[in-house]
């Protein structure tokens, strides 16, 4: 199967839907980390056969839980699930945040690259960072246990907003260590194409 047919027929089982320009533009993205990933180890996934299931697909499942004008993607690495996210909502404002300048240096080449105008990058240390304005939605993929997440980045949720964090297993002893204030609204079970295991998104908001 080509990495054409296995976005098509991934988004088809997610009940996404997007234009033939947007896959092309996503399937660049996947490329284009490849490459990079031979020099700098942008993410710890070396077979490219699971790059459009682990890196696309896997990015894209949040996307129908992704209710916000701005996004900020704190440790983004090799840019998931901030660059997908961004390539498939382009009226989505996303600001890709990590302390690593090797890896900052990838996105900022990418968003280059794939001319992502709706795309900023940022590096700096989460608790460091000050931006001009809050964030709608916060998102993470494997960046830390829950209650790290969300006092790390407590300063840079605008009233109202989510934090969108995608795990692994159900994480049920970290959401029963989440601090004073901060309550869990949805756990949804993602079930990604070509992703062995289970996959969640735990969403929290300040109660």
């Amino acid at each position: 199967m080509t990495r054409e047919q296995q976005l098509a027929e991934g988004m088809t089982v997610l009940g996404i839907d997007l234009p033939a320009d947007v896959q092309e533009r996503l399937l660049a993205y996947a490329a284009f980390l490849e490459k990079w990933n031979r020099t700098y180890s942008l993410t710890a996934l070396r077979d490219p056969k699971l790059a459009v299931s682990h890196h696309l697909l896997d990015s894209l499942a949040i996307m129908p839980y992704v209710n916000a004008s701005t996004l900020l993607d704190v440790g983004s690495g090799g840019g998931q699930p901030g660059i997908p996210l961004a390539i498939a909502r382009p009226e989505l404002a996303v600001t890709l945040l990590d302390s690593n300048s090797k890896k900052t240096a990838f996105l900022q080449q990418a968003v280059i690259e794939l001319g992502l105008k709706n795309v900023q990058v940022v590096t700096a240390r989460v608790e460091e960072f000050k931006p001009a304005a809050p964030f709608a939605a916060i998102t993470s993929r494997a960046f830390a246990e829950l209650a790290d997440f969300v006092g790390l980045t407590r300063h840079l949720l605008a009233p109202g907003g989510e934090w969108l964090a995608m795990k692994g297993q159900r994480p049920v002893a970290e959401m029963n260590k989440l601090p004073a204030g901060v309550s869990v609204t949805a756990v949804h079970r993602l079930l990604v194409p070509g992703v062995d295991g289970e996959r969640h998104l735990v969403v929290m908001r300040e109660s």
